[in-house]
């Protein structure tokens, strides 16, 4: 995982760049799929090797890092691409926002221009052929006239203007593509007199071409809607308190205090100062019930404001808030493939020269068998060269994983590749750390007994007033059932602390002290009675708490992590999708994870672990089942997420560490989100494999019928254009999860 920052509103910055290099950024026009991606990699392997390249083909954007000395810089590397056909300017640069716009505009335009062309073409061409007829009924009349093959020959022209410098580049690297197939086949048809035919081809797959663009283009703004999500300007209050004005996001620094109106998306990560809210935080955890929060409570870009105005101050600069942030992993998980995907692009390779070669033959072997004349077998030849071009295939897997990861960010769940969404769909066993996972995180009151004639509001009312100073976890648990119930606690004067033991002071001039096991029998008056009571509490998984004073124990708490409500079903969902273990490590004593084992369903506990005894845990695991996912914090739990097939971090929201620190990251502590991304993961993989059957099924159904002389060179690239439209769409219904 690259430590660099992205930039406003979630631009992504360059990654950090090792000593001596240089990163550079270029939008590629023409790169449309993987098999033009691999074509670059070999035109740029003598300055960059593969780990310095990375491409995103949603946005046609390549990453490459350069050596500081590398003679020529950009132009060296926008040269070599314009070698393959394409083109190559810096990301963001005024060329290559202009050249976007020409280029898009004039394939467009060109296309167009051929189907006009093709309809008088044919207009002319029957026009001529009437007139010449009534002059010469009996006549031999040219299969297509000269003003019709002119016109013929410049819809050609037009339709495979985008595609000839890519086809001369792929014969002078000997290495045949798509596009050399197609220029192949137009070549082919003009050479046996078939001018329509060809002009059809050159139509076709220009307005395939379009049509893939405007679907890939499609997909990229429905994930661009997804993930960008900050408002571009915050309200920012004016140093003298007079009013507010708008300030670009960009410009906010830390500290800057900002007003957000109910309705309204916070624009920056920040802390509240004034005001208590609701704030719909769907967009970055996938939690849909808002959350409340007041003064002191930590706030995130993208979020909205339900309730009230609030006034937030900024915490961190608009590139580095938590939605900058996913919107970053996001982009750079565009960039890990996944295998699916480098077995599809190492298919791709070897597909094509062997359907190269499977068209010759096809062309050759039935007229020297006497078996078909020459022109047959070779337009029959022209149809497979057609149904042959790969971009169906190369086309459906990225854009399927990026969906699927879109989806899974806007649900909360950050996946950093391809590669550990299909490691998601796979895993068969789950270990869990307890705390904060399984649990709640925090302490609660879950047994009190009163003793030697206490009532249980006295019990709750002098634990609370000498808790009532501490920060301690079972302080801060004993203060929330205290007021739960409804009980208030009498002031405790002379209070004190006992560093490590508890706490004492006086209530109503009596003295009162609360603490553990230890300090009963440091006050000597335990009794056979209390003990039993103590023991058995902590027998049951519970931590005692007990009140007292200097003649006896008053009474006795048990705290417990609360197990989470939901944890049950969870663990029973993840049994339902497969999932054959669900393991707890955790480093608390056995008997509180057995009783928290018992509530919630799980296969198998290991308790009193330290760090080290988890990784050597996980990897026990590891053997066992082969790929195992480990949940934690992302903190405590980073070894062992580290050794795990996959870790996942919960609650990472406004965590560094933790979205650094997992291969997926769950921005809510939500633990049901795994067994989603397990589903989620799952689907996305049989729509890949849909996609795949689909685009292969098809050629394969095509090329038979054109062996049998049943399909045209116009009905081959049409389905090729049919496959491609939908496993585009197919893979598009990842979005709507």
């Amino acid at each position: 995982m690259n430590a660099s920052q992205p930039g406003p509103r979630g631009a992504s910055a360059p990654p950090s760049a090792a000593a001596g290099t240089r990163t550079i950024r270029f939008r590629v026009r023409g790169m449309d799929c993987a098999e033009e991606v691999s074509i670059l990699r070999t035109a740029l392997a003598s300055i960059a090797s593969g780990d310095d390249l990375s491409f995103d083909i949603l946005t046609r954007r390549m990453t490459v890092q350069l050596p500081a000395d590398t003679i020529g810089g950009v132009e060296a590397v926008r040269r070599r691409v314009l070698a393959t056909g394409m083109r190559a300017e810096e990301w963001g640069s005024a060329v290559e926002e202009r050249s976007g716009l020409v280029t898009d505009r004039a394939r467009r335009i060109l296309c167009a221009l051929s189907g006009l062309l093709i309809v008088l073409g044919t207009t002319l061409h029957g026009w001529t052929h009437g007139f010449l007829h009534a002059l010469a009924p009996d006549g031999e009349l040219s299969p297509v006239p000269l003003g019709a093959l002119v016109v013929y020959a410049g819809a050609i022209v037009t339709g495979a203007w985008f595609v000839l410098p890519k086809a001369w580049a792929s014969l002078k690297r000997l290495r045949p593509d798509m596009n050399l197939l197609m220029v192949i086949a137009i070549v082919g048809a003009i050479l046996i007199g078939e001018w329509f035919e060809a002009a059809v081809v050159a139509f076709l797959f220009s307005l395939a071409l379009l049509l893939e663009s405007w679907s890939v283009d499609r997909a990229r703004r429905a994930i661009q809607g997804l993930l960008d999500l900050s408002p571009p300007t915050a309200r920012v209050r004016e140093t003298n308190g007079t009013g507010a004005r708008e300030v670009p996001i960009e410009e906010v620094s830390p500290g800057t205090i900002f007003s957000v109106r109910p309705g309204e998306r916070v624009p920056l990560d920040g802390v509240i100062v004034r005001g208590e809210s609701h704030l719909d935080e769907a967009s970055l955890t996938g939690e849909s019930t808002p959350v409340g929060k007041g003064p002191d409570d930590d706030v995130y870009a993208g979020t909205i404001n339900a309730d009230v105005a609030l006034e937030i101050r900024a915490t961190r600069r608009a590139n580095d808030s938590t939605m900058a942030r996913i919107i970053h992993m996001v982009e750079e998980a565009q960039t890990r493939r996944a295998p699916s995907e480098r077995w599809v692009e190492r298919f791709a390779l070897r597909y094509t020269p062997i359907m190269l070669g499977l068209a010759v033959l096809v062309a050759i072997a039935p007229p020297l068998a006497g078996l078909a004349s020459w022109e047959t077998s070779i337009y029959r030849a022209l149809v497979m060269l057609v149904i042959a071009c790969p971009c169906a295939l190369v086309i459906s897997t990225p854009v399927s994983i990026v969906a699927a990861l879109a989806a899974a960010a806007r649900g909360g769940v950050l996946i950093k590749g391809g590669t550990f969404l299909e490691a998601a769909a796979r895993v068969r066993a789950l270990a869990v750390d307890k705390t904060g996972t399984l649990t709640g995180g925090e302490p609660v009151v879950e047994e009190m007994e009163p003793l030697e004639g206490h009532t249980a509001d006295e019990i709750l009312g002098c634990a609370s007033a000498l808790e009532s100073c501490s920060n301690h976890p079972l302080a801060r648990a004993i203060l929330t059932f205290s007021k739960s119930m409804g009980v208030h606690a009498a002031p405790a004067e002379s209070l004190r602390e006992l560093p490590g033991r508890g706490a004492e002071g006086m209530i109503d001039g009596r003295r009162f002290w609360i603490g553990g096991h230890r300090l009963v029998h440091e006050r000597a008056v335990e009794t056979e009675a209390t003990h039993m009571i103590i023991d058995a509490i902590e027998s049951r998984g519970l931590t005692a708490v007990v009140l007292g004073t200097d003649e006896h124990v008053c009474g006795v708490l048990g705290l417990a992590d609360a197990v989470r409500p939901e944890a049950r079903g969870i663990v029973a969902a993840l049994h339902g999708l497969g999932v054959e273990r669900v393991v707890m490590l955790t480093g608390d004593h056995r008997v509180a994870a057995e009783r928290v084992a018992r509530a919630t369903g799980v296969d198998e506990v290991h308790a009193g672990l330290l760090p080290q005894d988890k990784v050597a845990a996980i990897e026990t695991l590891n053997q066992a089942h082969g790929l195992v996912a480990m949940v934690g914090d992302g903190v405590n739990d980073a070894p062992a997420l580290a050794t795990a097939g996959i870790g996942i971090a919960m609650g990472a929201a406004g965590s560094d560490v933790a979205i650094e620190t997992a291969d997926i990251a769950l921005m809510s502590d939500d633990l049901a989100r795994v067994p989603w991304l397990i589903a989620h993961a799952r689907r996305t993989m049989r729509i890949l494999r849909q996609n795949v059957a689909l685009a292969l099924g098809l050629k394969v159904l095509v090329m038979a019928l054109a062996m049998l002389g049943f399909a045209s060179l116009w009905m081959a690239i049409a389905a090729d254009m049919g496959a491609s439209l939908v496993v585009i769409a197919n893979a598009l219904r990842l979005l709507r999860e």
